[in-house]
């Protein structure tokens, strides 16, 4: 079996596979590893004990599909929103372009002139990039928009070979894709192949055979052919011990030390629909892909892609620095789409979510009054400009209201008022009579203002000007 744990092993201990010439295997019928997606049932997972090495690229970048993938699960962005977006990714991205490429459709002249007007801005990061099919009507849109560089479909599980392209074999689906991303080289255009639904395909018998054929198609025409490893379905898992095709460990590993391809032109692009695109990701990078691609707050197809904001933060845990990323750019731009694009991020959403570092919970309060790192896990001030904060509910206590007080006057060191303060005490009593009244379940900033006023009033009037903006 092609994929069996003693082939593997024999391609670990070796680094080399011994199908002739690395030829695509055609089948007669198709391989839809049924034993592992049942489809009357969740998918499984299965583990054949080999482990693949680790090893972290030197270099890792973060890549964008925001105007692409992005774009097809929502009302398209308007022009102005797609070149002001733009102008986020370039400061979030840094003067280092971490954020290292963006996608962008070519279809309509809106498209066209979107990818115009970011040019025309000058900006070295992040680079604009096409998105086509695999079709020379398709490249010639890319030839006409003078990019450097542009991703293809190519599609590559049985799921798609089989049922999309009826009547053609393996071998004759992967010509296709050749025949275009020669087409592309000769025209002096960095390629690179979206290999479509890869962990449902059949990595040794077509995956790596297509991937060699392209390393070859580089070294003819002397410019680089990168591979892009879409988990179309979120199927992905990023255990090293699991089996092909799910495990992205297993999957990066053999297209960089099987098929030859240089970690710098690796990409992976994640979708989350079992939550494991940030996961999948992380592993990506670990066993040896430089590149992940993403979306802003994880906006796509289905579930959704892999947050970027996300890896930015994965990134200065896997690399001690943010290369100087600016992650204040990223509540920015989350202001962006609330204020101007209308779109609503949900209050419990990691890193720019309304309540990711606020507390609701007295205890969590009481202690953030004594250590504020021991409820955040870093300086949300200083990295996303957003001071920590509380929502005053039944469960807040005092503790809660002296942070709240702190909060929303500004209160440095020896200024912040503590959970014993008089005033604190009575406006905690005020809130819990209104509570066992029924008159609210929770108290708004702006009520709890008005306590702050009535039952500390030399206080509000001395600090009535620090007042954060509610």
């Amino acid at each position: 079996m092609a994929n069996s744990p003693e082939k593997l092993i024999r391609i670990i201990r070796r680094d080399s596979l011994d199908y002739p010439d690395y030829e695509v295997l055609d089948t007669p019928d198709p391989k839809l590893y049924k034993e592992l997606f049942p489809f009357d049932s969740p998918p499984k997972i299965q583990w054949d004990g080999v482990v693949v090495p680790q090893e972290i690229p030197d270099q890792l970048w973060i890549t964008d599909t925001t105007f692409r993938d992005g774009q097809q699960s929502r009302d398209p962005y308007t022009l102005e929103q797609i070149i002001d977006l733009y102008k986020f990714l370039n400061r979030i991205g840094g003067p280092k372009g971490k954020i290292l490429m963006t996608e962008c459709f070519l279809y309509t002249k809106r498209d066209r002139e979107a990818v115009s007007r970011a040019r025309a801005l000058g900006l070295k990061y992040p680079i604009i990039s096409g998105w086509i099919r695999a079709s020379k009507e398709d490249l010639k849109l890319a030839k006409e928009a003078k990019l450097e560089e542009v991703g293809m479909l190519s599609s590559i599980s049985d799921y798609h070979i089989f049922y999309k392209f009826k009547g053609l074999s393996r071998s004759q689906v992967v010509s296709k894709y050749l025949e275009v991303i020669e087409d592309g080289l000769k025209s002096g255009i960095v390629m690179r192949a979206h290999i479509e639904d890869c962990t449902r395909s059949d990595i040794l018998g077509v995956v790596v055979p297509f991937v060699k054929k392209l390393m070859r198609l580089s070294d003819k025409y002397g410019l680089p052919v990168k591979v892009r490893i879409p988990d179309t379905l979120g199927l992905g898992v990023p255990w090293p011990q699991a089996s092909l095709p799910r495990s992205i460990p297993k999957i990066v590993w053999i297209l960089r030390h099987i098929a030859g391809v240089p970690s710098e032109w690796l990409e992976f692009h994640g979708h989350n629909d079992f939550h494991m695109g940030i996961a999948n990701a992380t592993a990506a990078w670990m066993y040896g892909a430089s590149l992940n691609n993403t979306t802003l707050f994880g906006i796509g197809e289905r579930a959704g892609n892999v947050p970027l904001e996300a890896m930015v933060f994965i990134y200065a845990a896997l690399k001690g620095t943010l290369d100087d990323m600016d992650t204040l750019a990223i509540t920015e731009v989350a202001r962006y789409y609330r204020r101007v694009i209308g779109y609503h991020i949900p209050s419990y959403y990691p890193i720019v979510g309304k309540n990711f570092n606020i507390t609701r919970a007295g205890i969590h309060a009481d202690g953030a009054l004594k250590n504020i790192e021991m409820y955040l896990p870093f300086d949300t001030e200083k990295l996303l400009g957003v001071p920590p904060g509380v929502s005053i509910t039944p469960y807040s206590g005092n503790a809660g209201v002296a942070f709240w007080i702190n909060y929303y006057f500004n209160l440095k060191n020896s200024e912040k008022v503590d959970k014993d303060h008089p005033g604190v005490l009575k406006i905690y009593q005020d809130v819990l009579k209104r509570f066992e009244e029924g008159e609210a379940l929770t108290i708004s900033d702006k009520e709890m203002l008005l306590l702050v006023k009535k039952h500390m009033p030399e206080f509000f009037d001395k600090n009535k000007n620090r007042i954060n903006p509610l």
